[in-house]
């Protein structure tokens, strides 16, 4: 049979039974891109996701997904399980079109827009699929040259609502005024940032204030290799941390661009691609900062090319064994100081 005379019988059938040949073939579509891509994650062998046992065996279908049964724990599971689209019903395609929105630092709205999704779903993959990214970055470790300074943003507790069991610790700022006291204070997070010259980076809240050894150590232990020179301002905070650590510490003063070879103007302007990121969703709420920043340092800091940058977001999305309950996502730390 031609793809004419295929096409001819479409045609002749009626506008309900066409509209049930279409949903069947994209959700076959949809199973089988999933799978193309989420089979990655058993590359080296099955197991089981639940206790991690390789003693399993097929144990029948659901729709057109394969189902599998773990003969130590005794939990049935497909390749999608434990992972971010695990009980998701939409199509590939919509979380590819969301992927695609993310690589483009679109607004939850503009997301929920374009992939015809609601916004409060928008938000919670924004974050499930940041969440899943926190496992990439916590493997960077930079070498080299590495620049670091520190940056700040005012506290936020947009998000946390009266009807929730969040009591606000201080009068709430009105929208577009500055914090109540001048200048580094513990109305601001402190977030160290550091850069290598291959694009690598690292930035986390480490504390209220003005940013001290012990916050250095919780940012930077193990994650910058021993030996490498470490360029900073003179704040004197670095210099313990970087002698614990092995590290060659170069210091500039205020007003001093260079010194050789050594300066710390990729880190400014990383400060500065920053800022305006964050800025471009017009208030990101504490509890959330350290996602906006890893997804800063992927999209903005990263080497690769913009596809490439898609595919492997892509790919590690759908693969990486993370799964939060959609209604855990909003149950986090206000300001999720590291202890």
């Amino acid at each position: 049979m031609t793809i004419t005379e295929v096409l001819k019988i479409i045609k002749s059938l009626s506008q309900a039974d066409q509209k049930a040949l279409k949903e069947a073939l994209e959700c076959s579509f949809s199973c089988a891109s999933f799978e193309s891509i989420t089979e990655k994650r058993f590359s080296s062998g099955m197991f089981c996701p639940h206790c991690n046992s390789i003693h399993i065996k097929r144990n029948g279908h659901k729709g057109n997904v394969q189902r599998y049964l773990c003969n130590d724990c005794h939990k049935t599971f497909t390749i999608r399980t434990n992972t971010i689209t695990a009980s998701s019903k939409k199509s590939f395609e919509t979380w590819n079109k969301y992927i695609e929105c993310m690589m483009n630092a679109y607004s939850v709205r503009k997301s929920a827009e374009i992939c015809g999704i609601n916004k409060d779903t928008s938000f919670i993959w924004r974050h499930k699929i940041l969440d899943a990214l926190q496992n990439m970055a916590s493997s960077v470790k930079l070498n080299g040259i590495v620049e670091a300074d520190e940056t700040f943003f005012p506290i936020s507790f947009k998000g946390n609502h009266k009807k929730s069991v969040f009591v606000m610790p201080r009068k709430s700022h009105k929208r577009g005024t500055k914090t109540h006291l001048c200048g580094i204070s513990h109305e601001k997070v402190c977030v160290p940032c550091a850069i290598n010259r291959n694009g690598l980076s690292i930035a986390k809240i480490a504390n209220l204030g003005r940013v001290n050894t012990k916050a250095l150590h919780k940012t930077y232990d193990n994650r910058i290799e021993k030996g490498s020179i470490l360029c900073t301002d003179v704040m004197n905070a670095y210099i313990p941390f970087a002698a614990s650590n092995d590290l060659k510490l170069i210091q500039l003063k205020t007003g001093k661009a260079k010194k050789g070879t050594y300066h710390i103007q990729h880190i400014n302007s990383y400060h500065s691609t920053l800022k305006h990121f964050i800025d471009g969703f017009r208030g990101v709420s504490t509890k959330y900062l350290n996602n906006y920043l890893i997804w800063n340092n992927f999209l903005n800091y990263s080497k690769e090319t913009w596809l490439e940058k898609k595919n492997i977001f892509k790919e590690f999305v759908f693969t990486t064994n993370k799964k939060d309950l959609s209604k855990k996502v909003p149950m986090r730390e206000a300001v999720p100081i590291v202890a």
